[in-house]
């Protein structure tokens, strides 16, 4: 398929100019002034809209088998409902059990993507250690292009990784050249105040955040981060949702240590009044951890995207529905956590972002799509307008308006946590692969396997810089 994308400004997360944008086999094939359409081209008027990278939602659970049920949205129907909030890209989160080779979970995870409608990868949690982890770690890295392994610091006598196993992946990721992340908050403390919550007959929602305090988040991203520091690691910090574990980032990366955020969609929009509704399943359906905070923590967040401390925005897409969530009706820590996002991030950030004069355009661009691409290594094949990147393109209309709802989204979920709110700023066009799958603004033609898995080269490791430092001075030594 050929797609001329006619008279649009391109915005990227360093310029903005006027360009039409020639999409051939899959890649930009040119960008200019008054491109000529080749015969067979489709053309799209983007008059009066901007074109943008496709989004990359860094933060993606479809299909998970988690707290005894499976999450609503598989990788297609999650997928397809991207392509049309205008995201092309999702990393998706491998999550072995306890004591299973993190082989057979990878092949596991990347026979139910194949559906997947959209370009995918992977971040492999790593939730246990031996030393079958450190060499799957090793095979994972050097020859299906994982580069990035997450630690739950949190969910204990479950997935929650321990120091001793912090210590141990990190210092594996920092020899092979992969990203540790952390999903930070200290599981002993959540256990602790959860028990201590039902004893005092607390059992609904609304003892969720009590459970998980931000002191809880502050204390296992402070935690984290030191061990990344002592080890010389970096780290990337997932879903960031208070001022405490902001502070921590913050305060590491003045010193120059490389230290990385993400935070949510939802987590810059809802606070934690949801969680006192009357409604039980209105309730139990915003349950997600870390939970929603206080005015004060969303207003941070801002001001650590404005900043540049927090890099990139996620939703960690986790759907369940009403039936799923009632699981825990008489007790909230049976209450499967997660919520949804993909088809809403982009124009809901857009909105309160660009909109709301908190971010530039570019800005948003970065945060969305192109720090995700850099920090994971698939720049500039990602979250990239230039000559020769994937064509993954959306034709943003900043005048349009769209008021979210479960009832017309495409999200395989009964609820929607932005239900109601209209937003000004909505992808019209959607280019996946070269291929115009979301068309003005309703029209969803979304191929069920048409994803593709994508590799991310690993950075130099430790291993690399010794072996390269030897054979120079091997070199050196013939040369005297």
């Amino acid at each position: 398929m050929t797609i001329l994308i006619r008279g649009g400004t391109v915005v990227t997360h360093d310029d903005t100019y006027r360009a039409d944008v020639l999409c051939m086999d899959g890649k930009i094939a040119a960008i200019g002034i008054n491109l000529e359409a080749p015969a067979d081209a489709e053309v799209i008027d983007a008059s009066g809209q901007y074109v943008l990278p496709g989004g990359i939602d860094p933060h993606t659970h479809m299909q998970l088998p988690f707290m005894g049920t499976v999450a609503s949205e598989d990788f297609y129907t999650g997928t397809a409902a991207g392509l049309a909030g205008g995201t092309t890209t999702i990393i998706d989160f491998v999550i072995p059990n306890p004591g299973q080779p993190l082989m057979e979970a990878f092949e596991t995870w990347r026979g139910w993507a194949e559906k997947a409608a959209s370009d995918y990868a992977f971040h492999v949690a790593v939730t246990w250690w031996n030393d079958s982890v450190h060499e799957d770690m090793g095979t994972l890295v050097r020859e299906h292009g994982v580069n990035s392994f997450k630690h739950f610091m949190a969910y204990k006598n479950a997935i929650m990784a321990t120091d001793d196993i912090l210590v141990a992946s990190f210092t594996r990721c920092l020899e092979l050249g992969a990203v540790p992340t952390v999903h930070a908050e200290n599981g002993e403390l959540v256990y602790h105040m959860q028990q201590k919550l039902l004893a005092q007959g607390l059992t609904g929602p609304e003892a969720h955040p009590l459970s998980r305090p931000p002191q809880v988040e502050g204390e296992a991203a402070s935690r984290a981060i030191r061990i990344a520091g002592t080890l010389g690691a970096p780290i990337y910090v997932v879903h960031v949702s208070c001022k405490d574990a902001l502070d921590e980032i913050t305060y590491a990366r003045r010193q120059g240590q490389p230290v990385y955020g993400e935070c949510l969609a939802g987590h810059l929009m809802i606070d934690d009044s949801v969680y006192r509704n009357a409604d039980w399943a209105k309730a139990a359906a915003h349950v997600m951890s870390p939970p929603f905070r206080s005015k004060e923590h969303q207003d941070a967040l801002w001001t650590g995207l404005q900043s540049g401390n927090l890099q990139t925005t996620a939703t960690d897409h986790c759907c369940f529905c009403d039936d799923q969530k009632a699981m825990g009706k008489d007790d909230f820590t049976k209450i499967p956590n997660g919520t949804a996002g993909i088809e809403d991030r982009m124009a809901v950030i857009w909105d309160e972002g660009v909109n709301g004069g908190r971010i530039s355009m570019q800005d948003f661009v970065a945060v969305t799509s192109t720090n995700t691409a850099k920090i994971f290594n698939m720049y500039p094949r990602k979250g990239a307008i230039q000559e020769g990147a994937d064509a993954d393109l959306v034709v943003w209309d900043p005048n349009a308006t769209r008021t979210i709802s479960a009832m017309t989204h495409h999200q395989n979920v009964d609820f929607n946590i932005f239900e109601g709110k209209t937003v000004r700023g909505i992808p019209r066009h959607t280019i996946s692969q070269g291929k115009w799958v979301w068309r003005d603004g309703q029209e969803l033609r979304a191929e069920k396997g048409a994803g593709r898995y994508i590799e991310r080269p690993a950075y130099p490791g430790v291993y690399d810089v010794l072996k390269k430092r030897a054979e120079r001075n091997a070199a050196t030594a013939v040369e005297r």
